[in-house]
């Protein structure tokens, strides 16, 4: 059984102690090479919105592999060295000497990821990294993608946001007009950056979902692609509430509210807003699960019981 298999592991604080005096010089290592690289992320990239997501990604992260390592060793004992580590490691050591020097983030960041990779991979094998794979993809949303990528995918969206966000005030009756993606609010102008509803908030939302879905774990792999693809008009209903928001404190309270501390209020909006929905699709969708089993939610047993459940050595996301 799945408990009994988990019960075998030891607790994560003791396979961590019990690691620390083979991985302590390792991990030294790596403070040393990204001590400069994490101070110019928390100084500076990460402190914006564009790039504000990235701490939580990486905490959440290294949370998962922290909370996944017993498993990580059971599965890699005795340990098998991968020769791939080190031209993955090569690689990774390359990309961040070109990051930093040339003050590239895609490779500052994404090397952070590849030599972390290479690691462990050189010291438990690839069967280590089969274990950890979520937190290492999970890591990819930390990573900055180009920006004229970005400046092309982003103006579409900024369009559909203010387009819907002046039907929507339009038709409670507010005084709303739009050019392009300004929007027109009585006697005050607002733009729509791209923070507002931009790529990179889509990819944050899609990453915290990715995260619900692999902690929830449901057998059910129709709930979990289709939450994951749902995903994507969740996002843009949350950016959509935060717009109108930002537009209604603009309107009632004025322009210094609406781009001072009630701005930083309104992203907060945005994420509760995006988490309220997820919960509320997952729901409908588990009850969805239900009806298409007859009243029965994946597991073999009625009414949700986890009882009978399969045994599962692989994470669902």
């Amino acid at each position: 059984m799945e408990s009994g298999a988990r019960s075998s592991l030891p607790s994560v604080a003791g396979a961590f102690r019990a690691a620390l005096p083979e991985w302590w010089p390792v991990l030294l290592g790596m403070a040393i090479l990204f001590v400069p690289t994490f101070y110019y992320l928390f100084t500076g990239p990460w402190i914006g919105e564009e790039q504000g997501h990235g701490p939580i990604i990486f905490g959440l992260a290294l949370w998962l592999i922290y909370r996944k390592w017993p498993e990580t060793l059971a599965a890699t004992t005795p340990p098998r060295t991968s020769w791939t580590g080190w031209p993955v490691l090569v690689f990774g050591l390359l990309a961040h000497v070109l990051g930093r020097s040339q003050k590239i983030l895609l490779l500052e960041i994404g090397s952070i990821i590849l030599v972390m990779a290479a690691v462990l991979l050189i010291k438990r094998g690839s069967k280590a990294l089969r274990v950890l794979w979520f937190p290492f993809f999970f890591m990819l949303f930390m990573v900055p993608l180009p920006s004229e990528f970005v400046a092309a995918v982003t103006m579409p969206m900024k369009m559909a946001v203010s387009w819907a966000t002046e039907h929507l005030l339009w038709a409670l009756g507010y005084p709303i007009s739009r050019s392009g993606v300004i929007l027109q609010i009585g006697q005050y102008q607002l733009l729509v950056a791209d923070a507002c509803a931009g790529l990179q908030t889509l990819l944050t939302l899609e990453a915290l979902g990715l995260f619900y879905l692999n902690l929830m774990r449901h057998p059910s792999a129709f709930r979990n692609i289709a939450l994951a693809i749902l995903i994507i008009p969740i996002s843009f209903s949350a950016n959509v509430i935060r717009v109108i928001v930002l537009t209604l404190i603009t309107y009632y309270y004025g322009d210094a509210a609406g781009q001072g501390f009630l701005h930083g209020f309104a992203g907060m909006v945005l994420f509760v807003t995006a988490l309220v929905l997820i919960l509320s699709v997952d729901s409908a969708l588990q009850w969805l699960v239900r009806r298409m089993h007859g009243g029965h939610d994946g597991h073999g047993g009625p009414g949700g019981g986890h009882a009978a459940a399969p045994l599962r050595t692989k994470e669902a996301t």
